[in-house]
């Protein structure tokens, strides 16, 4: 337990949690995020949207911003060793399942990829601006959003829920940007139960490593299989990852309704809380 009376205000109202702070940094850093956008728009202009530049400046660079904005955070309150050390409370066998069924569309993505009409500047591109997206994003929700909530001493089912509930309501910032409303409500169901995924594979790999990079490699091979599929049956089959995820993250919300609430007097989830002064 922290001695919060040592503490400066700024640290002792993060080292507190709760569920309302969470919401707030992720409010925070939306609203830098897309301030810090704007930077880059002079720079895209004239440059073709299907190429390898246009992917750096308009996605690489404002999430590498955001990265940026994230690291300086954790270093202001002492948290990114224990937010890339070892997590706190082991894995189930379970939640594998939902590794499985995001990395196995990956592969198929990759490998439904016709790689001669990308190009390689383009793949690289892609390989790059997602490899910061899933830093951020995982950083951000599977990170911080968890690390809070479970300072305030919420269950793991309000960790789970809240983190993939926060990392989908960021995506309704698409509406900004001019998608249309149902393909927005469609993201935001799929993002959620992506959410749920990512929860888990941070729970059973034990390190927030492995979350980034399987939502980095979601986004590029997404990306580039979408703009740039073979022909072919496997190609088909790739198409349906969308679908699967959520119907996954979907069914195993009951699992951790289930199997992790019947462990919350484990006590390696009530060491992972810091109760509260």
């Amino acid at each position: 337990m922290p001695d919060y009376a040592s503490l400066s205000p700024w640290k002792r109202f993060w080292e507190r949690g709760g569920w309302w702070k969470a919401v707030i940094l992720a409010a925070a850093y939306f609203a830098l995020y897309e301030l810090g956008s704007l930077l880059f728009v002079p720079l895209a202009v004239g440059v073709d949207q299907d190429s390898a530049a246009f992917v750096l400046i308009a996605y690489a660079l404002p999430i590498m911003l955001g990265s940026v904005i994230l690291v300086l955070f954790g270093l202001s309150l002492g948290w990114l060793r224990e937010l890339f050390g070892r997590q706190p409370i082991r894995g189930s066998w379970w939640m594998w399942i939902a590794v499985a069924a995001v990395l196995l569309f990956n592969i198929l993505r990759f490998a439904t990829l016709d790689y001669e009409a990308a190009g390689f500047d383009l793949v690289a591109a892609w390989l790059i601006a997602a490899l910061f997206v899933g830093f951020a994003e995982e950083v951000l929700t599977r990170g911080y959003v968890v690390n809070i909530m479970r300072k305030a001493g919420h269950s793991e089912m309000a960790v789970a829920l809240v983190s993939a509930a926060i990392f989908s309501a960021l995506h309704a910032g698409n509406l900004l940007g001019g998608q249309d409303l149902f393909p927005t409500l469609v993201q935001l169901v799929y993002t959620f139960a992506f959410g749920i995924c990512m929860y888990l594979t941070l729970r059973v790999t034990g390190n927030i490593i492995w979350p980034i990079l399987l939502h980095a490699s979601t986004d590029s091979s997404i990306f580039l299989q979408t703009a740039h599929p073979t022909d072919g049956p496997l190609a088909t089959i790739a198409g349906l990852g969308n679908i699967v995820v959520i119907i996954t993250g979907l069914v195993l919300v009951f699992f951790i309704r289930g199997r992790i609430a019947a462990r919350e007097g484990d006590p390696a989830l009530a060491s992972a809380r810091a109760p509260l002064a």
